[in-house]
């Protein structure tokens, strides 16, 4: 409440706070803008796995192929894709990555070059895999076609436009903001959707049941959330030459926190898009009608709501968690960098057996987090079982997304506030 009050009265963060609800309002508005005019790619109803993940991410957008049916997407595939070549994989790049502000300047114009081409890869491919249902709103011709996958890369373009105005000049990350409002736009629809049916004559007790159970799910699935986001592995540090004055204030060790969700929700979106793309394929090409039986083989592969699909797509998740988890914590350069500063684990050797025992720490925290991904990302298929409506499928991926997003943004508020005051005060 203390926080909230000195927002209220800090003219400069309320300025940064109602341009981004401005930015907010241009993103909704370009959602409404057709692509193709008249266009609805598939149903609420039919808005389920890979398909539905994008869609929610991209404001409903992706359903009626709005002029930002790609979202930011293309803007976070880039970023992850730069990420993992500044592994040493390409030189270039990682000595980027060691240049300072200089260097993060290169990459970030890098990986804003490779989001143009893959949204225009994106868009062409979206436009004429789907051009059987863009033919029948008059886009006839190869130019037609073109003209639609130019104007969906052209607003991919305009949404990291607004991205960035959000990080320079609004609060929070501007990316990860713009997926959130994305994901609440989405929500009343889903909402809707659960309660369409229940004023029907039709309706039994059941009906009301299977509502009030998706209901109470979901805050048990906000609450789990919000414990879990916060939840930490601290690593207790010990200095061993820091100043008289930190001394006297009692202030000689620290601690190393580990996230117990460091990988955040891109496990479950890397799993869900590899095996969400044979099918969406498949379903293009008519393979479920011409081959029924190849169909019905990959479909036990690819579904996470078949038995052999599902343990594939768990597999997939704790794969994911781990690797994104060791991309963005490197143990030996954790240890290295705890070396040049003096610091250690009480009875850990500085060096290669901090490494070996950050990487323990970190492994298991990461396993222990790969299980909660995998109850939320399993949701869906619970929510399926007592019957719930399938427009929530993606509710448990959803809530972690707007979550840590919240949390994030709020700390950020939270500091620039407090550093300000600090500033005033000196």
């Amino acid at each position: 409440m203390e926080t909230l009050k000195r927002v209220f009265q800090n003219k400069e963060e309320l300025k940064k706070i109602l341009f981004t609800l401005l930015i907010f309002l241009v993103y909704k508005i370009c959602t409404m803008i057709p692509a193709v005019p008249g266009v609805e790619l598939f149903s609420s109803s039919d808005s389920t796995g890979f398909i539905g993940i994008i869609n929610s991410f991209s404001g409903d957008s992706l359903r009626s192929y709005s002029i930002v049916a790609l979202g930011i997407g293309p803007y976070i595939t880039s970023s992850i894709i730069v990420q993992l070549l500044e592994m040493d994989i390409i030189p270039t790049l990682a000595e980027w990555r060691d240049e300072g502000e200089e260097g993060k300047k290169k990459l970030s114009q890098l990986t804003r070059y490779l989001a143009i081409v893959i949204a225009l890869v994106q868009s062409v491919a979206m436009t004429f895999g789907m051009s059987s249902t863009i033919f029948n709103y008059g886009r006839t011709s190869f130019l037609g076609l073109m003209a639609v996958s130019l104007t969906l890369t052209a607003g991919a373009a305009f949404i990291m436009w607004l991205a960035d105005l959000i990080t320079q000049f609004g609060v929070g990350n501007g990316a990860s903001l713009l997926i959130t409002i994305g994901i609440i736009i989405s929500f009343p629809e889903q909402v809707s959707a659960l309660f369409s049916g229940l004023g029907a004559e039709s309706v039994v007790a059941k009906d009301y049941i299977v509502a009030g159970l998706t209901l109470l799910l979901f805050f048990v699935i906000l609450i789990g959330v919000v414990f879990m986001e916060g939840s930490t592995r601290n690593i207790k540090l010990q200095y061993s030459n820091r100043p008289t004055e930190y001394k006297f204030r009692g202030q000689s060790d620290s601690s190393f926190p580990i996230k117990l969700n460091s990988a955040g929700v891109i496990p479950v979106i890397f799993a869900a898009t590899l095996m969400g793309i044979p099918l969406t394929i498949i379903s293009y090409v008519g393979l479920q009608s011409s081959h029924v039986g190849l169909y019905n083989w990959l479909y036990q592969i690819f579904s996470s709501s078949a038995v052999i699909g599902y343990v594939v797509y768990v597999v997939l998740i704790f794969f994911f968690s781990i690797f994104y988890t060791f991309l963005q914590i490197n143990p030996q350069k954790v240890a290295e960098d705890l070396k040049n500063k003096n610091a250690f684990i009480p009875a850990i050797r500085a060096g290669y057996e901090t490494e070996q025992y950050i990487t323990k720490v970190l492994f298991n925290t990461t396993l222990f987090g790969a299980i909660y991904l995998v109850v939320v990302a399993s949701l869906p298929t619970l929510a399926a079982l007592i019957g719930a409506s399938s427009a929530i499928e993606i509710g448990g991926t959803s809530i972690m997304i707007v979550v840590g997003v919240a949390i994030e943004t709020c700390n950020q508020i939270s500091t620039d506030v407090q550093d300000q005051r600090y500033a005033g005060f000196i």
